[in-house]
């Protein structure tokens, strides 16, 4: 009888690992936009954020799952992805309005202008969502068309993992542009650096494929020089620009 008893109290607590760490795989990729995005409702000012993080994950994200098609992974990574993209459309859509209820400009910018100037800077979240359907389309009648070759399905997979390495980079660049952090949630870029660390170090215990730990070494590398900004920008404060000029530079940056 304790024997039993024990069996299913292990069962029991198996099954509740096995959960709490699908649940982790599923959700803990958009924990860290969370205080990010209170940050900015509250604030209403999108500045010290860079949308072009959207667009990293977006392209990433959808390309996970083409690739899915030519090469079978498990589900909870199916919808990590889908719940990653669910996410960043709700970043993008507070980013836009926050930001189009700051333009001094009335001038409205649309993706359907084709004006690369202004691209991923527009003014309707609609915008946004017809360029990622126009890429998710594009992307999935190549696939369709090439997915018969071997080539093309690792192309397609080594890019999804590449551009998910890159994530970092936006706001990197924002936080030069800007020579400040402000508006950048710290914590976000801490659960940043937390997860990528775990990731890696997942990836080369269980000898994953070369490409996947050296895009994870590339993504700790980018979170620690966002880290390092934190601490320039804090201890070492740039000359302020003007108001114009910071204003230009914001909407180039978001």
């Amino acid at each position: 009888m304790e024997d039993e008893a024990l069996e299913q109290i292990v069962s029991v607590f198996n099954w509740l690992v096995t959960w709490v760490a699908a649940g982790a795989m599923m959700f803990g990729g958009v924990v860290p936009y969370i205080p990010q995005y209170r940050d900015i409702r509250r604030t209403q000012n999108a500045e010290g954020f860079s949308t072009y993080v959207c667009l990293v994950l977006l392209v990433a994200n959808i390309l996970r799952i083409l690739f899915r098609f030519g090469r079978y992974f498990e589900s909870l990574l199916l919808w990590q992805s889908v719940i990653m993209i669910a996410t960043m459309l709700a970043m993008l859509n507070l980013c836009t309005s926050v930001r189009v209820n700051a333009e001094l400009n009335t001038k409205r910018r649309s993706f359907l202008d084709f004006d690369w100037n202004y691209f991923w800077s527009w003014s309707r979240f609609l915008d946004y969502v017809q360029c990622v359907a126009a890429f998710t389309l594009t992307a999935a009648y190549i696939t369709y068309v090439l997915l018969d070759s071997a080539v093309f399905v690792e192309t397609l997979g080594f890019l999804a993992v590449f551009s998910e390495a890159m994530l970092g980079s936006p706001q990197l660049y924002c936080n030069y542009q800007n020579k400040s952090t402000e508006g950048m949630s710290i914590k976000m870029v801490l659960m940043w650096t937390s997860g990528d660390t775990f990731k890696t170090g997942y990836f080369l215990l269980t000898h994953a494929p070369v490409q996947f730990w050296t895009c994870g070494m590339l993504q700790v590398l980018v979170d620690f020089a966002i880290l390092f900004q934190v601490y320039y920008y804090s201890f070492y404060p740039q000359k302020p620009v003007l108001h114009a000029a910071s204003h230009t530079t914001s909407a180039k940056a978001l």
